[in-house]
């Protein structure tokens, strides 16, 4: 790759027909965000009518480590934080800056990914399933969701780092980036939600 496709460069404005394609695409986008919202709140509330259905198997309390999920909330707030570098470095053309933010951002989501898939992990294997009772069932019914929408949203930037390598920071491209960015912010805030009601509703 040479030294010209990494610097900082202005990007030719896109034509009229472009601009109102974006326009479309990012409404459409928040009619799909809506509908997301409406999911998440569904699982919230039937988490709530549930929680307290443990059938006599462990509670929050007895599940819960908090240090532990701290450092997992931890790591997506810093995803969100370095993502929105990434976009600052994408309105000053600079695409080198752009792709380190974006690497940087996915190692963050991919850790949150993982360490979400070691507490299944080890619930399950302690016998403590989504089977075990209605606050089990509800739980990883509402954490898991969330941890598949972070999952694709990590597909997501993997496929826009292709891109912004392969096509450059283009119109299409910038646009596919903001509306990654729309999604991954909304993540976490329906993180946010989830480590207050569950986690640390769960454990008093």
């Amino acid at each position: 790759m040479t030294v010209h496709a990494w610097s900082c460069q202005a990007v030719p404005a896109g034509v009229p027909e472009h601009h109102h394609a974006v326009e479309i695409q990012t409404f459409g986008f928040w009619i799909y965000l809506m509908s997301d919202l409406i999911l998440f709140s569904t699982l919230f509330a039937t988490f709530a009518v549930l929680g307290q259905n443990t059938a006599g198997g462990p509670t929050g309390k007895d599940l819960f480590d908090l240090p532990y999920l701290f450092g997992e909330t931890l790591l997506l707030l810093f995803s969100s934080a370095t993502y929105g570098m990434a976009m600052l470095a994408m309105q000053d053309d600079c695409k080198a800056v752009l792709l380190l933010w974006l690497g940087i951002t996915f190692l963050f989501g991919l850790g949150f990914v993982c360490m979400e898939v070691n507490e299944f992990h080890g619930m399950i294997a302690a016998g403590n399933g989504p089977a075990r009772s209605g606050f089990l069932s509800a739980f990883f019914t509402l954490v898991g969701t969330h941890g598949a929408h972070v999952t694709a949203g990590l597909i997501w930037m993997a496929v826009m780092i292709g891109q912004v390598l392969t096509k450059g920071l283009t119109t299409p491209v910038r646009s596919r980036l903001a509306r990654l960015s729309m999604f991954w912010h909304f993540l976490d805030i329906v993180w946010i939600g989830v480590f207050s009601w569950v986690y640390l509703m769960g454990v008093l």
